[in-house]
């Protein structure tokens, strides 16, 4: 073979290859376009996913099930949880709605207080306060907000409003428990009251809020969330942070008829 044949030859098989490579990165180009439009699908079906998923979570509060003894408001803004003509023994729950021990509290023995009043055994009083008085914002603000708009509510729709401002509960740190929230919550749960919605948004029951909360920590001493009381005397949390623990001292107060 000639050396102008056999350079030809050379010529011929380099372009061949350069075809070969570049017919491989175009398939690679491609392969790299479809899994990023994959990957991209996926990132959004994720993400809305999630996003539904949150706003179904947020977006409506649901009316208690199950039997709840009767609830009554008193005068200064506390709900009380008694059959009837109980009056003893007596437990006090203070609680923060942005408080997340509180949130554990109701999570761990809120059935149970509420199965000991139904069961007659106990009379209950719940009393919210603004314990976050002296944070900075948001914690500041969530708290009063959800305490001002839980003393706006009907006694007999407490528990369920009550359930819904611990289950919607911000992160500390983060905005929440919004005034349209609020309103919202409400009108899920069945409030009827046209007042309700005027109650939250114009703070109508700000001076009650701070009456409750200087009763919590200048009258009774409260230092934290929850902090809660049978017959006048603090628990510690050992006894009502566990369901069995707090049946078990109920119990044992009713027996000694103190």
């Amino acid at each position: 073979m000639s050396k102008a044949a056999r350079d030809r030859s050379a010529r011929e098989r380099l372009a061949a290859e350069r075809k070969r490579q570049a017919a491989r990165q175009k398939q690679r180009r491609l392969l790299a376009i479809v899994l990023g439009s994959v990957v991209a699908v996926a990132v959004v079906v994720v993400g809305t996913v999630l996003i539904v998923d949150y706003q179904s979570k947020k977006g409506r509060a649901e009316v208690h099930q199950g039997a709840v003894a009767p609830l009554s408001r008193q005068a200064d803004g506390s709900i009380v949880m008694a059959q009837k003509g109980v009056t003893k023994p007596v437990v006090e729950i203070f609680e923060d709605f942005q408080c997340p021990v509180c949130k554990q509290f109701e999570e761990s023995t809120g059935k149970t207080v509420l199965e000991l009043a139904e069961q007659g055994k106990v009379k209950v009083v719940y009393r919210p306060f603004h314990l976050f008085g002296q944070q900075k914002d948001p914690i500041k603000a969530n708290s009063f907000r959800s305490a001002q708009a839980a003393l706006c509510v009907p006694a007999d729709k407490w528990i369920s409003y009550h359930d819904a401002l611990f289950r919607f509960q911000p992160a500390e740190g983060s905005e929440g428990f919004s005034t349209d929230d609020l309103v919202k919550w409400g009108e899920d749960i069945g409030v009827s009251d046209p007042n309700f919605e005027k109650c939250v948004r114009d703070e109508q029951k700000k001076s009650q809020v701070e009456a409750m909360t200087n009763y919590a920590l200048q009258e009774r001493g409260v230092e934290g969330t929850p902090s809660v009381f049978l017959d006048g005397k603090p628990l510690d949390s050992a006894q009502f942070m566990n369901p069995a623990a707090l049946r078990a001292t109920v119990d044992a107060a009713a027996a000694s008829g103190k």
